[in-house]
């Protein structure tokens, strides 16, 4: 009796036995992929080296709304970029913050974010950034279009005026009226540049064409820039750039064309182009991307100075069009390509080859076309760059004059 009842217990035993071990396995199939990673012999190391390993936090601060399709849009795509590229970046953003603003924002991104490194992204942020450096010596700053730097705080800029030349020679060769519009924000080096380097490509592909500027002092401000689109075009401008981070003037542009009358219209800093889909000619955009992958790389790996980054055409920074696929819209190649140009270098040439040829060159640098190349006189008579001479950098990041063939004077 007593040998039956051992038995008994033995079978039990073992059938529980096998239970447990069903449970068991049934457990680990269902454990994360992760976890049973770390039950291997090397995977604990790694794990604490992915937990340990040096972070960088950096934050971002905009002067417009990030969905504004402009400036600020474009920086944020900049940012998303050096986010997704690098595993032990984070970012926190602060938009729409007003230039007399910055500084309290500057002080909330490092005393209670904790960040690393403060982008400032409009000229206004400048003198405020330059005395967080000399409060936080220990974080790096990078403001965006300015020039004053410090051993913590460094400049960059993605410049744009190359672009707004080749959206020049397009607008010149087709008004029809020669009187082109430019609504502007602010009068900065910046915004004089981009307003001169258009001028001097209207001029070249059409010498009788004037262009007149519209002050709006607003980054952002759709309702004012509309207005300025519409008092421009009311005295007989055809063709419409501007720096505003909206396609209000974009918006104004279709909706006169659909009227009857062909206004010719020039996007900013993004795709704007769907915007005005009969008004649109081409724009300029700019890719950041590259840009804050390489800032923010470089002061990951310790490798961060204070120079000042200055890219253009060449560095794939400055880029034509008013789309992502189309260098100029489809819908006036036709026109450019019939409206010829008397060029000094390349003859008689159509106003879409040149553009195309001046693009090739841009790419190449500055050293093969530049844009402000003399001789240049302002419109009071007097010439700024001398035959043959080119500006240097340091002359385009402080030109404040207007070349030749713009109408009026800079606001003071």
């Amino acid at each position: 009796m007593k040998r039956k009842i051992l038995v008994f217990a033995l079978f039990f035993v073992f059938l529980a036995s096998l239970f447990f071990v069903a449970c068991g396995q049934q457990e680990t199939t269902e454990t994360p992929k992760e976890e049973k990673q770390i039950s291997t012999a090397k995977e604990p190391v790694q794990a604490v080296k992915e937990t340990t390993a040096k972070k960088l936090k950096a934050g971002f601060i905009y002067v417009g709304p990030v969905g504004d399709y402009g400036f600020s849009y474009a920086h944020d795509l900049g940012r998303k970029f050096a986010k997704e590229k690098f595993p032990w970046l984070e970012t926190v953003i602060v938009e729409s913050v007003a230039e007399s603003d910055s500084a309290r924002i500057i002080d909330r991104l490092i005393q209670e974010q904790k960040c690393d490194v403060v982008f400032t992204t409009s000229f206004g942020y400048m003198d405020d950034t330059v005395k967080a450096g000399a409060k936080y010596p220990e974080k790096i700053f990078m403001h965006s279009s300015g020039f004053k730097r410090a051993a913590n705080v460094g400049t960059y800029f993605g410049d744009l005026y190359q672009m707004y030349y080749l959206n020049g020679l397009m607008a010149g060769a087709l008004t029809k009226t020669n009187k082109i519009g430019y609504v502007a924000a602010f009068p900065i080096p910046e915004l004089i540049r981009h307003i001169d380097a258009y001028a001097l490509g209207i001029k070249a592909a059409n010498p009788k064409a004037k262009l007149n500027v519209r002050w709006i002092y607003a980054w952002y401000g759709p309702d004012k820039a509309k207005e300025a689109a519409q008092s421009l075009i009311a005295e007989g401008c055809d063709a419409l750039a501007f720096t505003e981070d909206t396609p209000a003037v974009i918006e104004v542009g279709q909706e006169v064309t659909e009227k009857g009358k062909q206004i010719y219209t020039f996007s900013h800093y993004s795709a704007m182009q769907p915007y005005g889909k009969d008004s649109v000619v081409s724009g300029q955009l700019m890719n950041w991307g590259g840009m804050y992958a390489e800032i923010l790389e470089d002061i990951y790996n310790d490798k961060w100075t204070n120079k000042d980054m200055w890219w253009l055409a060449k560095e794939k920074a400055a880029i034509l069009g008013g789309n992502d696929t189309d260098t100029i819209n489809p819908k006036f190649v036709p026109e450019l390509k019939e409206a010829m140009i008397d060029s000094k270098e390349f003859g008689k040439i159509s106003a879409y080859d040149l553009v195309m040829k001046r693009y090739e060159q841009m790419q190449q640098g500055v050293d093969v076309f530049e844009p402000f190349t003399g001789p240049i006189a302002d419109n009071k008579g007097v010439i700024q760059i001398q035959a043959g001479a080119k500006a240097s950098k340091d002359d385009l990041l402080k030109i404040m004059y207007y070349v030749d063939n713009v109408e009026g004077d800079i606001p003071q």
